[in-house]
C-alpha cells in the first residue's frame, strides 16, 4: 500500500494550504477573542476554546503581511503541537484530504529561511497544496517564545 498524508486543507490569500491532520485537534467558527496588547502583530488575541485559553494567529499576517479579512467562511484550525495549543485564523477550512506520497514534492524553497515550514507541495494538475508543517511554522514566528511564556502562566494562574 503506498503511503499518503492525511490533510486538513484550507485557504490563505489565494492559495490552498495543508497542515498534517495529526496536529489539529479541531475547526471553529471564529467567536469571541479578546486583544492582548503588546503581542506580536500576528497574533490577533486569545480565545476560549473547549475550556482552554489559546493564541490565535492569523496565518495570513505571517504568510502575506496583510490581515485577514473576517466573514462568513473564516475559520479557526485549533492546533496542538509538542510546544503549545493555539488556534490559526484561515479563510476557508475546505477538506480533509488524503494526499498520496507520489503527489508530494519536495518545494525547491525548503532552503529558503522564511518558508522552511513548507514541507511540501501537493500537486494535483491544476491544483496545488502546501503542506505546512505546524511545529516549524510556530519555531518561526518571532516572540513565540514571550507567547509559550504567557500562555504558561495564565494556565497556572487559572490552576490556582
Amino acid at each position: 500500500m503506498a503511503e499518503s498524508t492525511k490533510t486538513v486543507v484550507f485557504q490563505a490569500g489565494n492559495e490552498e494550504y495543508a497542515f498534517p491532520i495529526l496536529f489539529v485537534i479541531s475547526i471553529e467558527k471564529m467567536e469571541g477573542m479578546t486583544v492582548i496588547p503588546h503581542m506580536p502583530d500576528y497574533v490577533t488575541g486569545i480565545t476560549k476554546v473547549r475550556g482552554e485559553l489559546i493564541p490565535v494567529i492569523d496565518l495570513e499576517k505571517v504568510l502575506y503581511n496583510r490581515d485577514i479579512q473576517v466573514d462568513d467562511k473564516t475559520r479557526l484550525i485549533v492546533l496542538e503541537t509538542s510546544d503549545i495549543s493555539l488556534g490559526v485564523l484561515v479563510r476557508d477550512a475546505k477538506e480533509i484530504l488524503e494526499i498520496p506520497q507520489e503527489n508530494l514534492k519536495q518545494p525547491g524553497l525548503i532552503a529558503y529561511q522564511n518558508t522552511k515550514f513548507i514541507t511540501g507541495i501537493a500537486n494535483f494538475g491544476q491544483r496545488m497544496i502546501m503542506v505546512i508543517n505546524p511545529e516549524t511554522l510556530i519555531q518561526s514566528l518571532e516572540g513565540i517564545k514571550e507567547i509559550k511564556d504567557y500562555m504558561k502562566n495564565q494556565k497556572q494562574e487559572l490552576h490556582n
